[in-house]
């Protein structure tokens, strides 16, 4: 019985972690919980904004704009693949791996930036789109599309930070396989909300015919 209760205190010491969650991971998911609130805020106000215009616009053609965006999503799902692989290589002690792994994960997710900066600067120069006004009608799309698709792309640019730092760190012997599971859950959460963005924003708004 003693033992016992010697025992119980021993798992709030330092060094451990009383439920068996490392503390990383665990502030992690309450970032990204918090963070998925944001998101389900900015996304509600967008489809409530469409279904209370009638008029919405559908400004987004098959070609190029739907094409377009299907490349930004297979951009971002591949980068999400090899995030995978990174977590992998990490926990069988591979840094070499890990750090190219990482990188190519980078170079998806800069590949989506850029792609989407470049689809900005033509509804902006182009089309003539802006938060306040657009060609098509309702003004509320161009502000509705630019907050969500800006706040989502801020994350993936603060991504490519986080990565650079974990790839850095890793490659000096740093970090261990943990930090770069923690830095694989913040990219996978960046990669599912854009699986939402995605066809409420784009195909929902894509002209037929």
């Amino acid at each position: 019985m003693s033992s016992q209760a010697s025992a119980a205190p021993s798992l709030w010491e330092g060094g451990r972690s009383p439920y068996a969650t490392n503390s990383k991971k665990f502030g992690m998911w309450l970032f990204i919980i918090s963070d998925s609130l944001t998101f389900s805020a900015m996304l509600f106000a967008y489809t409530y904004s469409r279904v209370t215009n009638p008029d919405w616009p559908k400004p987004f053609d098959f070609s190029p704009a739907i094409i377009f965006s299907t490349v930004m999503t297979f951009c971002l799902l591949s980068s999400s693949l090899t995030m995978v692989m990174a977590v992998h290589a990490m926990n069988h002690g591979n840094r070499k791996a890990t750090v190219r792994w990482i990188l190519a994960t980078m170079v998806g997710g800069g590949a989506f930036v850029v792609l989407h900066m470049s689809e900005w600067l033509k509804l902006i120069n182009v089309e003539g789109v802006t938060p306040f006004k657009n060609p098509w009608g309702v003004p509320l799309f161009g502000g509705t599309f630019f907050a969500l698709t800006g706040l989502h792309m801020t994350h993936v640019i603060c991504g490519l930070i986080y990565l650079t730092i974990v790839a850095v760190g890793i490659a000096r012997g740093k970090f261990k396989a943990e930090d770069v599971e923690v830095s694989g859950l913040y990219w996978h959460f960046v990669d599912l909300v854009w699986m939402f963005i995605f066809p409420l924003v784009y195909l929902m708004s894509a002209r037929v015919g």
